[in-house]
């Protein structure tokens, strides 16, 4: 029965695509032909409504065994078998689920600045159109009345960051033996290094991969009233394209995401004041990375490279990020 030696486990929006990507290289590695299969997001068919999309995109879940074991059947004998769902990092049920089915599993984790990620987060979903708010710090301050209305974890903006918590439970299932972390910059600053590393860990030859190549990464979208029409007709149109075969909405939705891509523009840089909330926000929650990891992160505590913010306690937000 083919199943995966290893998995990619998160965090999303932190390169796990270009790490996907740069392993299906490897030839003693089989990277599933499907991304993101999210097949131990849950125990049988995935729940069912939620936010724009969420209901098109739970149709592309691959949740049935069978299918699931499918992806895999290509799989040379000598190749190690991977696959990349980053939402189980966020998920206690979905680590535990992996344990159970396959406990000497190894499992890869990238992090990334929580702030910078979220911000990520936001502007993935702002640039495909469903994102129905324009401010990323008032779209935070909805998650947690999201998240009681069942919409979709990718759309957990600041709970998916919490990776400190989230290393303490992988932990707490998983042996450390088994399980290998490492940061967004790395990836980006010296991929080589960083592969050999990853390869390393799974026991396959070191310095056939030099490089990720750049994968997932979109523009920023401006609002203005051309967008706005056009970001209500793709949420229409995700929500109509429930009802058919997830292809038949990808194909009929890239002339309206190529209209709404199309002029992308360089993402605004976010206010100092906005990051300092953040930044206070994740803050015990960096504590506990460093702890775990042993890494220094004052660059996740810093507002730009190069300058220094200490989170002012006394500052007042005008918007919550939790309400």
């Amino acid at each position: 029965m083919p199943l995966p030696d290893f998995f990619v486990i998160g965090a999303p929006k932190a390169g796990t695509t270009a790490l996907h990507a740069a392993l299906d290289r490897h030839p003693q590695l089989f990277m599933s032909p499907v991304k993101e299969p999210k097949f131990f997001l849950c125990d049988g068919p995935p729940p069912q409504g939620g936010g724009p999309g969420d209901a098109h995109s739970s149709r592309e879940w691959i949740w049935r065994s069978t299918d699931y074991q499918r992806l895999f059947d290509q799989a040379p004998p000598w190749a190690l078998r991977g696959e990349s769902t980053p939402l189980y990092l966020s998920d206690p049920e979905a680590i535990l689920r992996i344990h159970r089915a396959l406990p000497g599993a190894r499992l890869i984790v990238i992090l990334r600045d929580p702030v910078d990620r979220a911000y990520s987060n936001w502007a993935h979903l702002w640039a495909d159109g469903l994102e129905t708010i324009g401010d990323f710090v008032t779209a935070c301050g909805e998650e947690a009345r999201r998240k009681e209305a069942g919409w979709a974890p990718f759309w957990r903006y600041l709970e998916t960051g919490l990776y400190g918590s989230q290393l303490q439970h992988l932990y707490s299932v998983f042996s450390r033996e088994q399980v290998h972390v490492i940061r967004y910059k790395a990836l980006v600053d010296d991929p080589g290094a960083t592969l050999d590393d990853v390869c390393r860990f799974l026991g396959v030859e070191v310095g056939l991969l030099a490089e990720a190549p750049a994968r997932n990464v979109g523009g920023y979208v401006a609002s203005s009233r051309s967008t706005r029409a056009l970001r209500a007709i793709f949420r229409y149109g995700a929500a109509a394209g429930s009802h058919l075969p997830p292809q038949v909405w990808r194909k009929a939705s890239l002339p309206l995401q190529w209209m709404l891509q199309r002029t992308p523009q360089h993402r605004p840089e976010l206010a100092e004041s906005d990051r300092a909330q953040l930044i206070d926000y994740f803050s015990e929650d960096i504590d506990i990375v460093e702890a775990e990891t042993g890494w220094d992160l004052r660059d996740w505590r810093i507002y730009r490279e190069g300058g220094t913010y200490s989170v002012r306690k006394s500052w007042a937000p005008s918007r919550r990020l939790v309400s």
